[in-house]
């Protein structure tokens, strides 16, 4: 793509009223624009970041059997009344239409994923089934004050598995595990981010957060370094330490983002619904349920939040917005020649690269905007990089660049097999 035709612009000052910084460095670099206090559009270098985020989740779901749906933001109130939670769910919001009919707009989806599940499953043999999808939620967050770390609008994946018996679900859960490890590493943050031993709320003894180290969050955790296992501030006791086998003096306190979460939810939303199949036997019995969560622009957040640095994102190569950024500097033909060849180059060979191609800009400015977008690789065609024979290549973590030819590029980007 070429920059020139980017319709968003960077920004040098900070935007006002925003105390985060990815929010600021979503906002100055375009990735984002904020229509509101906790309510963000994503604009289309920021799309092509989600939509990177996305696939990998996406991948990593239908890797254990996932099947994904879209279900609808607009939920029945019945059905919230059915479990309660009309009434007890403070941050839940209720749209009424001009007749005074009330619905609510989807915070969750355990009301509608079992009701759908009830007009489809009836045997033993139609389990276990994992379904899942990636959708808008709505949250009556008045707290919302942390970029896109803390919305009332925000992405969501929502996973919900069904089972005829706690050992079933148990090895699920179990390999659920295993796959949000496996998320965040190819996001790039596995290296800070722990499972983290949790409240289970009224219904399970434990449930299962992944908390990403950063000084800026909002959760309080204390991790083991020798396991890597974590305890929630709220669950952090003598008598939660000693089922864990943990010491606490070895324990260290770390500030924390909450990026996923698993649940036991055992029977909570299937008996309001009467969820239920028959055995081997012919005898009725009630679903066993789990659900798994990941906000997807929290995540995104996230990354921006402990990758950074004082020049702008650094974007890991698996969610980046493109795989290169060239710059072309000074308004002399040969650069200009060469840059177009360098960028049909990779165009051709499949590489995703915005081309920093607008006239008017100096080299400090183009480098500036650069390192704020934060794209990995920097490629730089200059007067100075055809005199010594090609292009300048430089990884945005690095200091200097090093001078290589166009095929040398290419070589290095091309897929290991």
């Amino acid at each position: 793509m070429r920059q020139s035709k980017l319709f968003t612009k960077t920004k040098k000052e900070s935007p006002e009223g925003e105390v985060s910084k990815n929010a600021e460095l979503l906002i100055r670099g375009g990735f984002v624009h904020k229509e509101m206090s906790g309510v963000y559009s994503y604009l289309p270098l920021g799309l092509r970041v989600i939509k990177k985020i996305e696939n990998i989740i996406r991948e990593e779901m239908n890797g254990v059997g996932g099947q994904e749906i879209l279900m609808s933001a607009f939920q029945p109130k019945e059905n919230w009344e059915k479990t309660g939670r009309w009434e007890s769910m403070d941050d839940l919001y209720k749209v009424p239409d001009s007749s005074g009919k009330e619905v609510a707009l989807g915070p969750t989806h355990e009301e509608i994923v079992v009701p759908i599940l009830k007009n489809y499953i009836s045997s033993y043999k139609d389990f276990p089934i994992a379904i899942y999808q990636i959708q808008n939620k709505f949250r009556m967050e008045l707290r919302a004050k942390s970029g896109l770390l803390r919305g009332r609008e925000f992405i969501m994946k929502d996973m919900y598995s069904f089972h005829t018996n706690k050992e079933d679900f148990e090895n699920f859960y179990e390999k659920m595990k295993g796959v949000y490890k496996s998320i965040f590493k190819r996001i790039g943050i596995g290296h800070l981010t722990y499972m983290t031993f949790a409240s289970g709320g009224t219904f399970s003894k434990y449930s299962h957060e992944f908390q990403t180290i950063t000084p800026v969050g909002e959760d309080t955790i204390y991790v083991d370094e020798g396991s890597s296992v974590a305890v929630n501030k709220e669950v952090f006791n003598d008598e939660i330490l000693d089922q864990l086998g943990l010491d606490k003096a070895k324990m260290v306190e770390h500030r924390a983002i909450e990026v996923g979460n698993i649940f036991d939810l055992k029977t909570k939303y299937s008996v309001p619904f009467d969820l239920s199949y028959t055995d081997e036997k012919g005898e009725k019995n009630t679903v066993l349920m789990g659900c798994y969560g990941i906000g997807l622009g929290r995540l995104m957040g996230t990354v921006v939040e402990v990758l950074s640095d004082d020049k702008g994102i650094i974007w890991p190569a698996s969610i980046a917005p493109f795989s290169i950024h060239l710059l072309s500097l000074g308004e002399d033909e040969a650069v200009l020649k060469e840059a177009d060849k360098v960028y049909d180059a990779l165009i051709k060979n499949n590489v995703e690269v915005l081309f920093d191609d607008r006239s008017g800009f100096s080299a400090g400015e183009k480098f500036a905007d650069s390192d704020l977008l934060g794209i990995p690789l920097r490629v730089v065609v200059s007067a100075r990089s055809i005199k010594e024979g090609g292009i300048e290549l430089k990884k945005r973590t690095e200091e200097k660049g090093k001078i290589v030819s166009l095929n040398e590029l290419l070589s290095l980007l091309a897929p290991k097999s």
